[in-house]
C-alpha cells in the first residue's frame, strides 16, 4: 500500500520508515539467540509503532486526534532511543549511536508538529 502523498512528505515518517528497516537489519542477526527473541520483538514493535501512530493519527482527519497519535508515535520513539542504548551490548556502538540519533531527530520533528497542530483554532 502505497502511503499518501502528504503523510510521504512529512520529514517524521519518512525517518520512520527509514528506522524500521535499519531496525529489522541490525537485529537479523541477533534472532539466532532465544534469550534475546523478547527484547527483539519489543524493539521491531517500538519501531513499527513509530509510523503507524503517524499513519493512523493522520487518517484521522482531526489536529486534535493527529496530534494526539504524534505523541504516542514520539513516545514509541523514545522508547526506541533507550532501548537501543540498552543493545549496546550485543550491537556495534557505531550503529547503537547511528539509531539514536535517528530516533532523536523524528522526536525533534514530532515535537515541533504537536506544537504547530496544537496552535490551530478547533473547528
Amino acid at each position: 500500500m502505497a502511503a499518501d502523498s502528504h503523510l510521504s512528505s512529512f520529514g517524521a515518517y519518512r525517518k520512520a520508515l527509514e528506522l524500521f528497516d535499519l531496525t529489522a537489519a541490525d537485529l537479523m542477526p541477533l534472532t539466532k539467540s532465544a534469550a534475546l527473541a523478547r527484547l527483539i520483538g519489543q524493539q521491531l514493535a517500538s519501531a513499527d509503532s513509530i509510523a503507524a501512530n503517524i499513519e493512523e493519527g493522520y487518517g484521522r482527519g482531526s489536529p486534535k486526534e493527529y496530534a494526539h497519535f504524534l505523541v504516542i508515535a514520539r513516545g514509541s520513539a523514545q522508547e526506541t532511543a533507550g532501548r537501543y542504548e540498552r543493545l549496546k551490548h550485543w550491537l556495534p556502538a557505531e550503529t547503537v549511536d547511528a539509531r539514536v540519533v535517528l530516533c532523536r531527530e523524528i522526536i525533534a520533528i514530532l515535537t515541533k508538529s504537536i506544537s504547530t497542530l496544537r496552535s490551530q483554532p478547533s473547528p
